[in-house]
């Protein structure tokens, strides 16, 4: 009896794993062309089919296009966002500090140096260097005003 060569299976084939378990709306193409290239000339594909098939790959393309639309509008909010904090630099802010149990530890202050935009989340940069999350802010008061020197 003949032993088949290990290096054969499907398993250990790894040669055409890339890329994406999803198809787009290229690969949909492709399969559909290829699909109308190998029918049958005796069993055509139906008309109905063939709309659906059509209509399948509209919607597709509307989905991708919705998709896209969505990515730049959040994009586009992420810095508004951060255009709406930025009226905080300058101004002296009180925040809520938490010990290492996730506990209310106490209220802290500190400058505002600058905003920043990190991990989706808005954040404050103090002047010490410290960044602290937007929602930890309890109270904003107005920047410190140092003497001129004469």
């Amino acid at each position: 009896m003949t032993k088949i060569d290990p290096s054969l299976y499907l398993s250990n084939n790894t040669a055409n794993k890339s890329g994406s378990s999803a198809l787009g709306k290229d690969e949909f193409m492709k399969i559909l062309m290829v699909q109308l290239q190998n029918q049958d000339p005796l069993e055509p594909l139906k008309d109905t089919d063939f709309i659906a098939q059509m209509a399948t790959f509209s919607s597709l393309e509307q989905l991708m296009n919705i998709s896209s639309s969505m990515e730049y509008l959040s994009l586009n909010q992420s810095n508004a966002s951060l255009l709406d904090y930025s009226h905080l630099i300058g101004k002296e802010v009180s925040y809520n500090t938490y010990n290492d149990e996730g506990l209310l530890d106490k209220v802290e202050k500190g400058k505002v140096q600058s905003i920043s935009f990190r991990n989706n989340d808005i954040q404050v940069v103090l002047e010490n260097g410290e960044k602290i999350d937007t929602k930890d802010i309890i109270e904003i008061a107005k920047g410190t005003t140092e003497p001129a020197n004469e």
